[in-house]
C-alpha cells in the first residue's frame, strides 16, 4: 500500500542494506559538479558506485569527474558517454545502463547532498518487500547554496491516479530498492522512445502503476541549487505557479500526458490490474475534448496534490486543453 511518512529511523553506525549506484546526468556543470561530487563522497552510507553520464560537456566537466574517480576506490566512479537528447534522455540510457540487483539513486550535477541522505534512503527501503520508491522534501536554495525554503511535504496519498497528472517524487532525491529499479530498466526503452518530458514523473508513474511502496521523506535530504542554467528549477513560487498554469491551458501539458502515456502502454501489463484499467481509462478520457473529457477524469478520481491544481486540471480539460 503506498505511504507517506515521516521517517523516524533509527540508523546505526556502519549500516549497509546494499550497494547504491547512483546515476547522475552531467553536461556544462563544471561550476558547480565539484561540490556535489564531494558531498557524494562524505556520505555516511559508503556502499555505493556512480556513474556519470556525460551529454558532450565542453566545459571540463569530463576532466572533474575523472579527477575525482582518482581519489575514490577503483571502479567506484564511471563515467560514459551520453545520447547528448538532454537531461531526460540522459537519465533514462543511464537507467539502461545501470546493473542489476542493487538500489538505484538519481543526482543531479548542481545539489549538495547532506551526509545522511543515502543512509536514510537505504534504512527506508530496507524495510520493504515489494518494489518500493524512496523521495524527500529538499531545502531551495539560491546559486550560493545558500538556504532559502523548504519544498512542499505532500499530504494526499501517492498513487498512480495522482502520478498520471502531476509529479511529486523529486528525481534529485529518489532511491529505488532493486525491485523497483527492475521494473524502471525494463520500461527505459519505451519511454525513450516516447521522448517524455521528465524521467522522475516518468518514474513517479511506473512506480506507482505497479504498486510499488511510496515513501516520502519529510526531512530534506540535500540543497536544491536554484540557478539561471538550472535544467529544473522549483516550482513552488507565485511565479512558477503562473508558468506552470500558463503551459496547462496553452497545451504544452497535454503534450506531456499524451509522451507519458505512449511510454506506459508498452509496459501495461507490468502495472497492478487496476491500474492497467485506469491507464486505458485515463487514455479514453484524455482523447475526448471539452466538459466530457473533465467529467470522466473528475469520475475515475484523477487528483492533483491541491485542491487548486486539481480545479485547474479539469478546468484545463473542459476547454479542451489535453
Amino acid at each position: 500500500m503506498p505511504t507517506t511518512t515521516a521517517l523516524d529511523l533509527d540508523i546505526p553506525p556502519g549500516f549497509d542494506a546494499g550497494e547504491i549506484v547512483i546515476l547522475l546526468a552531467s553536461y556544462n556543470g563544471a561550476r558547480h559538479i565539484e561540490t556535489q561530487l564531494n558531498s557524494i563522497a562524505r556520505q555516511s552510507y559508503t556502499n555505493w558506485r556512480l556513474i556519470v553520464s556525460d551529454d558532450g560537456s565542453t566545459d571540463g566537466t569530463v576532466d572533474l569527474v575523472a579527477r575525482f574517480s582518482a581519489t575514490q576506490r577503483p571502479d567506484q566512479v564511471m563515467q560514459i558517454a551520453g545520447p547528448r537528447r538532454g537531461a531526460t534522455q540522459n537519465f533514462l540510457h543511464l537507467i539502461e545502463q545501470a546493473p542489476d540487483g542493487v538500489m538505484l539513486a538519481f543526482a543531479d550535477q548542481d545539489d549538495e547532498w547532506f551526509p545522511d541522505k543515502l543512509a536514510r534512503a537505504a534504512a527506508a527501503l530496507s524495510s520493504c518487500s515489494g518494489p518500493a520508491h524512496y523521495a524527500a522534501r529538499t531545502i531551495v536554495a539560491d546559486a550560493t547554496l545558500g538556504p532559502i525554503t523548504e519544498t512542499r511535504y505532500f499530504t494526499r496519498s501517492l498513487t498512480f491516479r495522482n502520478a498520471l497528472v502531476q509529479a511529486c517524487m523529486a528525481g534529485n532525491t529518489s532511491v529505488f530498492n532493486p525491485a523497483a529499479a527492475a521494473i524502471l530498466k525494463q520500461s527505459a526503452n519505451a519511454a525513450r522512445v516516447a521522448n517524455i518530458e521528465s524521467h522522475d514523473w516518468w518514474a513517479y508513474q511506473v512506480t506507482t502503476g505497479i504498486g510499488a511502496t511510496m515513501i516520502h521523506d519529510a526531512k530534506p535530504a540535500l540543497l536544491y541549487r536554484q540557478h539561471s542554467n538550472a535544467e529544473m528549477g522549483r516550482n513552488d513560487t507565485p511565479g512558477a505557479m503562473v508558468r506552470r498554469l500558463g503551459k496547462l491551458f496553452a497545451g504544452e501539458y497535454g503534450g506531456w500526458l499524451a509522451a507519458n502515456c505512449a511510454a506506459l502502454t508498452p509496459i501495461a501489463h507490468l502495472l497492478t490490474t487496476e491500474n492497467q484499467l485506469l491507464l486505458k481509462r485515463f487514455i479514453a478520457a484524455v482523447e475526448h475534448r471539452g466538459p466530457v473529457a473533465a467529467a470522466k477524469l473528475r469520475r475515475m478520481g484523477i487528483y492533483r496534490q491541491t485542491k487548486v491544481g486539481t480545479a485547474a486540471l479539469f478546468s484545463a480539460a473542459a476547454l479542451g486543453r489535453l
